[in-house]
């Protein structure tokens, strides 16, 4: 198939635009390939204290045979369901790189937080440069520099871009992300909503709500709904990085423990086949195929951050213009919660990843000629993998099959690119003079694309929260929500906002949100101009907005606009972020000790990254 005109003008615009860059980072990829490896080059100090601890026979492989050794990198902690599975992970990798003659090593372990444990909470602004944490987590695990190869295991929000970008640091090792999947359905994510927002209006108490949370957050495995988590787990299954159809098998599968072994055989590569290393595989196309997997399924807006900053760790420059090119071309094929009411176990059962990969290289809208970790190239992730129906005495047959996927077993889930939902994807750039922002429109009423209502400013969700209590905001309203940009705070969610003005929405008010800050990727049906850039606390034009100001928020046309004349609006005076919250702001709970991230943080479009 032809590949798409717009898809192939991204593409080129964004090799031209990267070329300086990734011409160096490539050149650096190269220079670190071309050393003899570690064991080799290192004195013998070094090497005694890299492999101390292995076992003889081990130590004996790595260092007298010269075999393969393997770094693992971990986010596993018991306390959060999606990383809990990791844990006996290490042992099945060690296990199995013994059976090929080679090591594996667990070479650090990385934080993995919870959004949904800090939402609202304090701790929620070390959300976002957590991330950044990860990817220096990453980069010193490496740096032991004693490793043929590496796998990445983590799944959820900040974790895999953090993982990413640090792997991309080492970019001469092939290097394979090991998933641990969702956990199964519980209490439906509309259910939950509904309850949340009962909640929010006080027609039900805290143990009817605490009792509807942990039926859909009960056991081991990602939440269901798809967020930045699982948009995670898409996008690498469209860049090639993950064994074929990983993503989304539940812990409990029988098969996800010999997925976990297949990742190690994959890393390992064959006799007719070398698993490329990562800084080969995350070029121009695989950037630009997982940005067309995002727009596809509706994915999680923290994606118009994490992968910018994604793509600058190989060298590539990607912008919000790009998203929005793509966006326009793109069909939505997918629609699970918040962009439907399937979860991503009935995505999962319905098609898959496999389907849509499988419908957007039909269609011309990836890359097909891109490296991945496999020898099949992307066609291998349009299949779903299997354990066979018999296996041969001697072993000699394979511990996994991958099958086609078929028809879609469900099209009000997953449909063909040729019957989409909608001929564009699910997010849209915002431009005019309050800035630059995005908007997730997937999931947003169609009567809803476009609002028109004079503003309330609050300068923390708390105190919208408040007024909201207070009925203040029972009207047609634009609540501005400033002071929530990296630089100001970290750029928290703010998906406790969800319900109060999903209620205001139900009561036929015609309401949006407008913020530098972030929304969950669970956030979607109530309109929202998010990651408005330049933020306030960096002079942008959301310091100069006063209550009852008109603000008309346009999904069709692209716009965002405060109807001011623009003589006042010029002279008018910008304003401070105040006193008491500049002071709150970095005090307590870990806060002060991200404060050189906040200065140094790149704007939101530029990917928030604190090490640029």
């Amino acid at each position: 198939m032809k590949l798409n005109t717009t898809v192939d003008a991204v593409t080129q615009r964004i090799i031209q635009r990267s070329q300086p860059t990734r011409s160096a980072y490539l050149a650096q990829v190269q220079a670190d390939a071309q050393r003899p490896p570690g064991a080799q080059r290192m004195g013998c100090a070094n090497v005694a204290h890299a492999f101390a601890a292995l076992p003889g026979n081990d130590k004996l492989r790595v260092v007298a045979e010269k075999a393969p050794n393997i770094g693992i990198v971990t986010a596993y902690n018991d306390m959060l369901s999606a990383h809990a599975p990791l844990g006996h992970y290490p042992d099945l990798i060690k296990a199995e790189a013994r059976l090929f003659g080679a090591t594996a090593q667990v070479a650090g372990g990385v934080p993995a937080m919870c959004d949904g444990v800090t939402q609202g909470q304090p701790g929620m602004e070390l959300s976002l440069f957590s991330r950044d944490v990860i990817a220096m987590g990453t980069a010193v695990a490496l740096s032991h520099d004693v490793f043929a190869g590496a796998l990445m295991l983590g799944v959820c929000d900040k974790i895999v871009p953090g993982l990413l970008i640090g792997a991309l640091q080492f970019g001469h090792l092939p290097t394979v992300f090991v998933p641990a999947g969702p956990m199964t359905t519980g209490l439906s994510n509309n259910d939950k909503s509904k309850v949340r927002e009962k909640a929010a209006q006080g027609l039900v108490g805290r143990p009817e709500l605490l009792a509807a949370e942990s039926a859909a957050y009960h056991g081991e495995g990602t939440c269901t709904f798809y967020g930045t988590a699982n948009s995670n787990q898409m996008l690498l299954e469209a860049m090639g990085l993950h064994v074929p159809g990983t993503a989304f098998i539940n812990p409990g599968a029988s098969i996800r423990e010999e997925l976990t072994r297949e990742a190690l055989r994959t890393v390992l590569g064959s006799a007719s086949y070398k698993c490329p290393p990562i800084g080969l595989v995350v070029d121009e196309r695989c950037i630009v195929n997982a940005m067309v997997a995002l727009l596809a399924t509706g994915g999680s807006t923290n994606h118009l951050i994490h992968w910018v900053a994604v793509a600058r760790a190989a060298g590539i420059v990607i912008d919000w213009d790009d998203f929005s090119a793509l966006s326009d071309v793109v069909p939505l094929l997918t629609r699970v919660y918040p962009n439907g009411s399937a979860d991503v176990n009935q995505f999962q059962a319905a098609g898959g990843p496999g389907f849509v990969i499988r419908e957007l290289l039909d269609g011309g809208f990836m890359h097909a000629d891109v490296l991945t970790v496999r020898s099949g190239g992307l066609r291998e992730y349009t299949r779903v993998p299997a354990a066979p129906t018999s296996v041969s005495e001697d072993k000699s047959s394979p511990a996994l099959i991958w099958q086609e996927i078929g028809a879609s077993k469900d099209e009000s889930v997953v449909r063909p690119a040729s019957e989409p939902f909608s001929a564009s994807g699910g997010l849209k750039l915002l431009l005019g003079n309050l800035g630059r922002s995005v908007i997730k429109i997937s999931a947003v009423p169609d009567d809803r694309h476009v609002i028109e209502a004079p503003c309330r400013v609050f300068d923390s969700q708390d105190a919208l929260q408040k007024a909201f209590a207070a009925n203040e905001l029972n009207q047609d309203v634009v609540c501005v929500v400033r002071w929530q940009g990296p630089k100001a705070n970290g750029m928290p969610e703010l998906h406790k906002l969800t319900p109060p003005l999903a209620v205001l929405q139900g009561k036929g008010f015609r309401v949006a949100l407008v913020t530098d800050g972030r929304m969950s990727g669970a956030s979607g049906k109530v309109p929202a101009a998010i990651h408005v850039s330049p933020e306030a606390v960096a002079g942008g034009p959301l310091a100069r907005v006063r209550d009852g100001d008109v603000i008309r928020l346009d999904a069709e046309t692209g716009t965002l606009q405060v109807l001011v004349p623009e003589a006042e609006w010029a002279k008018r005076e910008v304003a401070q972020m105040p006193d008491a919250l500049r002071a709150a702001n970095g005090v307590g709970m870990g806060r002060a000790l991200f404060a050189s991230m906040r200065r140094n943080a790149s704007s939101a479009e530029e990917g928030a990254c604190s090490w640029l």
